[in-house]
């Protein structure tokens, strides 16, 4: 038995597995985050499992797309295969005397790509059943789509290298044949090559069923050996240079559905293209790897200090050439922007606003409603969306005349700006649309995810910079556009629109006003993007004579950026800006001097009170004169109270790191018990006719609930319909249709 063992463990699998940990660890990090990501462990709360296990190509999730999946998944194992071959082919150079090295290789290889496959498939199995609702033909199909795609990428790799095979052999053929230079690679006086200080082999795999002792190779010299290796490793990295090219060649085409690949497939080309990348810096700079790195590292810091390249995602619409006419970033032309004079004026014309508002009502002082609606990607769009609509039906189909501000964050501003176009393009005479129709509820829950990443590898990444036009501005197609393409067929083109086509359905209170919000990195102030002057906005209302000078923590999109043509911006620029998550979306830069970038509005508000809070207290006395009183709507995705996710120490490790991470997970909890304050004090201010209904989504098993991220699964889709008439959430329906009647 023991003999056994030992073989086994001076095997070439065995051994290998081994090396891997012993060297280059790094890209056994790639493993770890697919075994975490498909377990449901890495990014959870963001849905990435589902990206793997339900794969959506062309709005799909079928034996195609998962095919694709899988055409990705034998690149990425193929890629693993050809950089560690290179890597540590000097630890067993035996396998140079074989026919077809690197295919043996591969199969000795087999371990850890075969304990991925296997997890992968038995969780794929699971998911689709209780999360996609999938019966066993379809599951089935999936998996003979996956195996197809994966069998076919890897035979056509191998086939590749049956080929390099034959050119070595090739090669080789006449110093074989000539005796005299076939004995000038025996030299028994060097040391044995098959020897190495980390990997000792004995037995190894020649095929899939048959195992050989390993030969040994001392007679032969170093340089015949080396030479043999060196050709493989030639064709190895003509291979991922073929790989390279067609990426290039898929951005280039990105636009096209045809070309936006699943999620998972371009999460899986980018592993293998950085498994690659770290291969060859190893290889070919091995301890001048770092030392390079940080020379490129200034070499390109340079080039973009000198603006000779610019990565940077832009605002689409915006004027980013008369760089004289940028507006300055600082204290006092903030201050400037929200004078006393410009105040007053763009408070004057709100005020026209609301008394157009209140002429469109039935009653002497109607209540006037605002909707604050969360952050949440495609959850709470899909829940926004689904709300609205149950809003609209009790209202009698009026809850766009009734309401007066919409605001908020992240993916809520998604779902409700949609329901707000839906219904000013029915105001504006298209008698197609039906505002109950659930073809709409399922057009904002599309798939966003797939084009973002597709386009992050192979545009952001791969790609020369290809442009479009905004009016007469130019632009860089990247993930931020990809992104706005995605989101505009989604909905039908209903949100492609710039702020100019909206303009004068807001100025005559035709249909609710919408306030984008973002975040500026460089000082957490709000960025509000609004077709009207909001000067007033800027910063809180105060006695100056009674307290202290307040800077403003706010600024007025439009008034800011006055010469830089703000009203070209477009719709779904504006709601990017607003749902502008780190990483999976670019940050906006902005034309100012210095430049500032935004992020997601959810940062500062997520909840989007703290707008309306601020709107309510600059127009309190017309509110109490001409209004029946407020009601302020609050769409959430979680639950209120803070009591979702609490910040838990289960390990010794997190005595270190809980002080460090405690304001991220704590971050949305604290902004709702600031903004209870606030709304406390509003209450105070507006009297017993201000109420604030919370309608919110709380699944009944958080285990299965819907995950924030912009992809939905059927079952997902289908609990958040659900939620929206819990008994809770039919309360407080039941409320908003006595005050709306």
């Amino acid at each position: 038995m023991m003999q056994y063992l030992k073989a086994t463990y001076y095997s070439f699998p065995i051994q290998l597995v081994l090396l891997h940990f012993k060297k280059f660890q790094v890209l056994l990090l790639f493993w770890v985050i697919l075994f975490s990501t498909i377990n449901g462990g890495f990014m959870r709360s963001f849905g990435a499992d589902a990206l793997f296990l339900a794969p959506e190509y062309l709005n799909n999730v079928n034996a195609l797309s998962s095919g694709i999946v899988g055409v990705a998944m034998g690149v990425f194992i193929m890629s693993w295969n050809i950089t560690t071959f290179i890597l540590f082919s000097r630890h067993f150079r035996f396998l140079a005397t074989t026919t077809k090295p690197f295919l043996k290789y591969c199969i000795n290889n087999t371990i850890l790509p075969l304990l991925l496959l296997v997890f992968y498939m038995i969780k794929a199995i699971r998911f689709d059943a209780s999360k996609e609702l999938m019966n066993s033909g379809d599951i089935f199909l999936l998996i003979l789509g996956f195996l197809i795609g994966l069998t076919l990428i890897i035979a056509v790799s191998l086939l590749y290298f049956f080929g390099a095979d034959k050119s070595i052999i090739r090669r080789m053929t006449p110093a074989v044949s000539n005796p005299q230079l076939f004995k000038s690679q025996f030299r028994h006086e060097e040391v044995k090559l098959t020897e190495s200080r980390i990997i000792k082999v004995k037995w190894y795999l020649n095929g899939p069923f048959s195992v050989k002792k390993v030969r040994d190779v001392a007679h032969y010299s170093r340089a015949f050996v080396e030479s043999i290796f060196s050709r493989h490793h030639f064709a190895a990295i003509l291979s991922i240079f073929v790989a390279f090219i067609f990426l290039v060649l898929i951005g280039f085409f990105m636009d096209n559905p045809l070309f936006q690949l699943p999620a998972a497939a371009s999460i899986l080309v980018f592993f293998a293209i950085l498994i690659s990348v770290s291969g060859a810096f190893s290889y070919f700079l091995q301890s001048w790897s770092i030392p390079f790195l940080v020379v490129l590292f200034f070499i390109l810091n340079l080039l973009y200090q000198y603006d000779v390249i610019d990565p940077t995602n832009k605002a689409y619409g915006l004027n980013y050439t008369n760089r004289d006419q940028r507006p300055k970033y600082d204290r006092g032309s903030l201050l400037q922007f929200c004078s006393a004079e410009r105040v007053e004026r763009d408070k004057k014309n709100m005020l026209e606003i609301l008394e157009k508002w209140k002429k469109k009502q039935q009653e002497e002082k109607p209540i006037l409603f605002i909707i604050n609606t969360s952050g949440g990607g495609n959850r709470s769009a899909a829940f926004t969306m689904n709300v609205m609509q149950e809003l609209d039906r009790i209202s009698g189909g009026k809850l766009m005349q009734k309401t007066f501000l919409i605001t908020g964050a992240s993916g809520g501003m998604i779902g409700a700006t949609y329901f707000r176009e839906l219904a000013r393009d029915k105001a504006n005479g298209d008698t197609a649309i039906n505002l109950q129709d659930r073809k709409y509820t399922d057009a904002i829950s599309g798939d966003l995810l797939n084009p973002l990443f597709s386009s992050f590898v192979a545009r952001d990444l791969a790609s020369p910079a290809q442009k479009f036009k905004v009016g007469d501005y130019e632009y860089i197609k990247d993930r931020g556009y990809a992104f706005e393409q995605k989101l505009s067929a989604n909905t039908h083109g209903v949100l492609n629109k710039q702020l100019r086509d909206i303009a004068r359905d807001e100025k005559n209170a035709n249909v609710p006003l919408v306030l984008f919000n973002s975040v500026i990195t460089r000082d957490s102030r709000t960025m509000i993007i609004s077709t009207q002057p909001i000067s007033f906005l800027m910063r809180p209302e105060y006695d100056s004579s009674r307290l202290s000078h307040m800077d403003p923590d706010a600024i007025d999109f439009c008034g800011y950026f006055s010469k830089q043509n703000p009203m070209n911006l477009r719709l779904l620029t504006a709601l990017r800006m607003n749902a502008t998550f780190p990483y999976v979306l670019p940050n906006v830069w902005l034309p100012t001097q210095p430049v500032i970038d935004v992020m997601d509005a959810g940062f500062r508000d997520n909840f989007g009170e703290q707008t309306a809070v601020r709107f309510l207290n600059v127009f309190k006395d017309w509110i109490r004169k001409n209004t029946g009183g407020v009601v302020l709507i609050q769409i959430r995705d979680r639950k209120t109270g803070g009591w979702e996710n609490p910040y838990e120490s289960t390990d010794i490790t997190e005595i270190i790191t809980k002080p460090l991470l405690l304001l991220q997970y704590n971050w949305y909890k604290m902004q709702e018990y600031n903004q209870d304050d606030l709304l406390s004090l509003t209450e105070d201010v507006m009297g017993p006719s201000f109420f604030k209904l919370t309608i919110q989504y709380s699944p009944r098993n958080p285990e299965v609930g819907a995950a924030l991220n912009f992809h939905l699964t059927r079952q997902e889709k289908l609990d958040i319909a659900n939620e929206v008439r819990s008994p809770a959430n039919r309360r407080i329906f039941k409320k908003a249709e006595e005050l709306m009647r």
